[in-house]
């Protein structure tokens, strides 16, 4: 079975360049994937599976079927979204959406997840179960699994597949990680509320920026004396307002943060962490707060069984030269771990980077990425999704 993966991916491959190149250059955002989808439904269509559009929103489900020998449906999920930064790459196929790009690798998520569906819909063995594919819209905003679960998609689902480009790693090289793979992560909004008052005269008034930089401050050292340092915890105030003129003392300040975390023990204890310090130093000087602690999605933790069989997959396909067990996880967000909370899964790390050229990082508007990762990545799925039912 791996030799006809390997055969028919060799010759889609024109094809599956072709598939990534047009949908990065005609990137669409969050929830805004009207496009991308229906380009994704024709091909499945084409390849004979069941199709249903506006899933979640904007999201694409492709039903193949197996032979009914076995029960247990397997899902495989892609996410489609773009992010709103102006590309800088001077590729030919760079976005024509100003504003618009593919900076995270969805483009090559979407198209492995295509030609995942295309090879096993060739293989001419049928499989003994049916695949779920999944066409998520909306991964950027952790909104889009959401809105997936919400419309049914994991019912029935006993395992689920995914991947995600890493330009760390060598184009077309695989990485495995166990456990761990992202982090959890939260939202945080921090209002400080002091007494407004002439800047000549602070002893009058209770100065909500100097109170801000306390407690921004005493968060971060806190972290190094008060969490264990083997279960990191990264916390980052990104935006913060107040003031009114150079010569008043401010009287209010609004925060916005992140909170990021591995362990599903030290990020159920974060809110309250946060909250105690907050209050202490406000009621020290004599300020109020308004915090509002917003639960994001939870880190990905990768099932070791169906780990064990994407490891195996990779290894057979391209040997243990091109396949990496990676050692630490990202303390980025994926919300592939909402649909963990329905059924165990894995997701694995598609290596883009490559040997002769700068890589530059996710999000960046010159990310670019090896093409031969996309047949790597094919490959691996396909194999991974056929060695399931003979494994589990």
């Amino acid at each position: 079975m791996l030799s006809r993966i390997k055969d028919i991916a060799a010759k889609l491959s024109p094809r599956l360049i072709e598939i990534r190149r047009h949908i990065h250059s005609y990137p669409e955002l969050s929830g805004q994937e009207y496009q991308t989808a229906a380009y994704v439904a024709d091909i499945l269509s084409s390849c004979g599976l069941y199709v249903q559009e506006l899933v979640g929103k904007t999201g694409v489900v492709g039903e193949l079927k197996g032979t009914g020998k076995d029960q247990r449906l397997l899902a495989i999920r892609a996410d489609m979204d773009g992010l709103p930064i102006q590309e800088r790459t001077a590729l030919d196929f760079a976005s024509h959406q100003p504003g618009i790009m593919h900076a995270c690798g969805h483009d090559v998520h979407t198209t492995v997840a295509l030609g995942t569906a295309m090879i096993l819909s060739q293989v001419g063995e049928p499989l003994p179960g049916d695949i779920r594919f999944l066409f998520q819209p909306a991964e950027e905003t952790a909104q889009g699994a959401s809105w997936m679960i919400k419309d049914g998609v994991m019912k029935d689902v006993n395992a689920i597949f995914g991947a995600h480009v890493f330009p760390s790693i060598p184009g077309g090289s695989i990485g495995i990680r166990y456990g761990a793979l992202t982090a959890a992560a939260d939202d945080l909004e921090l209002v400080i509320i002091g007494e407004s008052g002439h800047g000549a005269r602070p002893h009058e008034a209770i100065d909500a920026i100097w109170i801000a930089s306390q407690v921004i401050t005493t968060l971060q050292q806190a972290i190094s004396r008060t969490q264990n340092p083997l279960r990191p915890v990264v916390l980052t105030i990104g935006q913060i307002q107040g003031g009114r003129a150079p010569n008043i003392i401010a009287d209010r300040v609004r925060m916005l943060g992140t909170v990021r975390s591995l362990h599903p023990e030290t990020s159920a204890l974060l809110p309250e962490w946060i909250e105690t310090i907050v209050r202490q130093i406000c009621q020290t000087y004599g300020a109020r707060y308004e915090l509002n602690y917003r639960r994001g999605v939870p880190s990905v933790q990768n099932d070791l069984m169906l780990t064990q069989i994407m490891e195996s997959a990779a290894q057979e396909a391209w040997g243990s030269d091109r396949v990496q067990i990676l050692l630490e996880a990202s303390l980025g967000a994926e919300d592939f771990s909402l649909y963990l909370d329905h059924a165990p899964g894995t997701m694995f790390r598609l290596g883009v980077g490559f040997a002769d050229q700068p890589n530059y990082p996710l999000h960046h508007p010159q990310f670019q990425v090896d093409e031969q990762a996309i047949v790597a990545g094919v490959v691996t799925m396909a194999y991974a999704a056929y060695k399931y039912w003979l494994t589990c």
